[in-house]
């Protein structure tokens, strides 16, 4: 496409394109990829250390008992945006406010890394706290700089949520292997120090946005042309938007009821029910493929890195320091784990590391679906919202099927690790096609006036879903013991398709109330 057709705000730097897209975006992929690299590094860890015996450094708890906190603190997380919107819009701006929830945050993750009960507890309350003024508000900060680049806004959307998976792969994998062989706690504190970094990156770059994401009494020009828009829309057209924001918002729920196993069940799939002990040509196949697995999305990372250094080091130097230190420590670690893992005879696969391949298909595929949404094949919300939800049951119905083996009641098991292998794939595909795209058409369908406020609004419908996924979660001892494992991957098989089907079916319907959205 031709840059020259779109101005995108902030600075005179941030017309500098990369990928297609203002550099500024790239500075909010790589906060974003840290701030993730946080979350999903501590709940990687979080059901495993709870579940874990006494004697091997957990709290030996009940997989019920890890599944109803892990389900509250993951629908915590997506509660408190709202508030956190609020904040932002009305008082504080959302520059600040995403500086302000890093700082929280980082502190969470140091009060968890301290290996005490109240630690924890005092860790989880920042840590929900802490992203309530964070993740809103940077979304909202992509809006700012697409207010009129709309036709952008999938394609940005798409390249932001590959920062975000970035950080969950590099998270899950390095805080998870620190957590399982090390030491929990060190997992902890290791996300604690990459958020402490994400958030100087961002402080000493915030400069790039202009007046883009500043408290409302400083952000002056920075949204009026789009608040004059809005408001000359009739009242019963904006109503007709917010009415498809909350249909979006309940096929949300669905999907994240179900895609949220991956930190819950599927977690505990992974430990208790799949073969992770290889040897001989098995576990070398594994090292080396672990290998490319690993450093193949680090080199992609890092090249971003380089060409953003080119835009910004003269003028953000210090911001681009801190952002490289991050990835000379990371570079560090992931050479160390490999060359750890090659010395050993046998590989244990940690139970964490396949978290890793959502990210990892994200990040290989991410590029693609963002060049579908911003070509002519660019198919209506409903459709991919559907897609989404198939695909994912499709997933669930590859994890019944490799399931069937294990006989009801069993505690543990044995299966392939192929099943899980293939079934992340398929949950990355559905995952690609809804969840930043409801991101985006959110930022669409909302004045900018309450795009911060809706952000938040939208995470309550992911928070429900969180919640009902470690409900739902905490019935697998129950399902297992009085049925099968495999009956309880078809429960998440049938709804989220039959759920996709409702979606596709209400396309006329929606786009019309849609008012010419696209």
């Amino acid at each position: 496409m031709d840059s020259k057709k779109y101005k995108f705000e902030g600075s005179e730097m941030n017309q500098k394109l990369l990928m297609g897209h203002p550099s500024g975006l790239f500075v909010l992929f790589f906060t974003e990829m840290w701030e993730r690299f946080s979350y999903y590094g501590m709940r990687a860890l979080l059901v495993l250390f709870l579940t874990s015996a006494i004697l091997d450094g957990g709290w030996g708890w009940s997989r019920e008992e890890a599944l109803g906190l892990y389900g509250t603190y993951t629908m915590l997380v997506y509660f408190s945006p709202i508030l956190g919107g609020l904040i932002a819009d009305k008082f504080i701006g959302y520059r600040r406010a995403v500086t302000i929830g890093a700082l929280i945050m980082t502190l969470g993750h140091a009060s968890m890394a301290m290996d005490t009960p109240w630690g924890l507890y005092i860790g989880i309350a920042c840590l929900v706290a802490g992203n309530g003024l964070f993740k809103p508000n940077i979304t909202s900060i992509i809006n700012g700089i697409y207010i009129n680049a709309q036709d952008k806004k999938d394609g940005a959307f798409t390249i932001f949520y590959m920062g975000v998976n970035a950080g969950a792969f590099l998270g899950i994998m390095l805080c998870g292997y620190i957590g399982e062989t090390v030491g929990w706690h060190w997992g902890f504190g290791l996300a604690g120090i990459f958020m402490f970094l994400g958030m100087m990156q961002f402080w000493l770059a915030q400069g790039i946005f202009g007046n883009v994401g500043l408290a409302p009494t400083k952000a002056i020009g920075t949204s009026s042309e789009s608040d004059s828009n809005n408001d000359s829309v009739s009242t019963k057209v904006q109503s007709d938007r917010y009415t498809v924001v909350g249909i979006l918002a309940i096929f949300t729920v669905f999907f994240w009821a179900a895609f949220e196993q991956a930190g819950g069940s599927m977690t505990i799939f992974a430990a208790d029910y799949t073969n992770r002990v290889l040897e001989g040509d098995s576990a070398t196949v594994f090292r080396i493929a672990n290998t490319f697995l690993t450093i193949i999305p680090l080199i992609i990372i890092t090249y971003v890195l380089l060409k953003l250094f080119k835009i910004t080091f003269k003028k953000f130097a210090l911001s681009n320091m801190f952002l490289g230190i991050s990835f000379i420590i990371i570079w560090i670690i992931v050479l160390w784990m490999l060359y750890t893992q090659f010395s050993d005879e046998s590989t244990e696969i940690p139970a964490s590391w396949f978290g890793i391949l959502n990210s990892f298909y994200i990040i290989a595929f991410a590029p693609l679906f963002s060049k579908i949404w911003e070509s002519k094949y660019n198919p209506p919300a409903t459709v991919k919202f559907g897609v989404g939800l198939i695909l994912l049951g499709l997933g669930f119905g590859i994890l019944a099927y490799g399931s069937a083996s294990i006989l009801p009641g069993a505690q543990t098991a044995s299966v392939s690790i192929i099943w899980l292998i293939l079934a992340y794939l398929l949950h990355t595909l559905g995952e690609l096609s809804l969840s930043p795209v409801g991101l985006s058409y959110v930022s669409k369908l909302v004045p900018a006036k309450k795009i911060g406020m809706m952000f938040g609004l939208w995470y309550i419908a992911i928070g429900l879903g969180n919640k009902a996924a470690g409900s739902m979660g905490g019935m697998i001892d129950s399902i297992t013991a009085e049925y099968s494992m495999s009956t309880f991957f078809l429960i998440f098989t049938i709804v989220p398709v039959l759920a996709g089907l409702v979606a596709i079916s209400l396309t006329p319907i929606v786009k019309k109330l849609m008012h010419g959205v696209r």
